[in-house]
């Protein structure tokens, strides 16, 4: 039955994900298009998860009505497309690779997506830096998974070096956010088990601290969920 669920959801997610994306580049030229187009496919995606694999979200904490810095564990792919319905019209940063694929990146950039560019070295911590504080001027909130890449649950991988540099020049509160969805949905597996995903949204985390005080309190958090 997993296998089976499992192969459905593949199935009608991804044949789903290539109408949404490919409208999206069509007729979303704007960036409030772009964003109407993001929360209905990360829509499409939840109900898929719910009715298909059994999976529901579970919130625990307060998520701030300002524009704040999150700072999310990474283990699955479940995460990346809910937390556009949990966080109001968030800016996500996300590697540059990703911004580089054929229509979805060009929708990802009209909808805010700051691009992420590890060899580009203090140029691109510039434009990174920049872009955040511009899309926090406008109101929104900034979404970063400072593991960089998903981490099997129960591991605990280590920060990276862009998390402190955002935290020291951006100015914005981070709010670091626990989660377990690896549980359920592990990295590189195929198949995917019926259960709850719980986000714990941690206290925020004010800015001015030094670095090894921010980077030890958001690795603390956002791991609360492991065993």
């Amino acid at each position: 039955m997993l296998f089976l669920r499992s192969l459905l959801f593949a199935f009608v997610f991804y044949i789903g994900s290539v109408y949404y994306v490919l409208r999206a580049a069509v007729f979303s030229r704007s960036e409030a298009g772009a964003r109407r187009a993001a929360w209905l496919w990360a829509r499409f995606h939840r109900r898929c998860a719910e009715r298909i694999l059994g999976i529901y979200t579970r919130v625990e904490g307060v998520i701030p009505d300002r524009p704040v810095l999150y700072a999310i564990k990474h283990e699955s792919m479940y995460e990346t497309l809910e937390v556009l319905l949990l966080i109001g019209e968030p800016a996500v940063l996300m590697k540059k690779e990703l911004i580089d694929i054929p229509f979805w990146g060009g929708v990802a950039t009209r909808h805010g997506a700051i691009a992420i560019d590890r060899a580009g070295g203090a140029k691109a911590l510039r434009s990174l830096v920049a872009a955040s504080r511009a899309a926090a001027a406008r109101g929104r909130s900034l979404i970063l998974f400072p593991e960089g890449t998903r981490v099997p649950h129960g591991e605990r991988a280590p920060l990276r070096a862009g998390f402190a540099g955002l935290y020291r020049h951006i100015g914005l509160p981070v709010v670091p956010v626990a989660l377990d969805s690896g549980r359920l949905w592990p990295r590189r597996s195929f198949l995917k088990r019926p259960g709850i995903i719980t986000f714990r949204f941690g206290d925020v985390i004010e800015p001015g601290l030094d670095r090894d005080a921010a980077e030890a309190l958001v690795h603390a958090e956002i791991n609360a969920l492991n065993p």
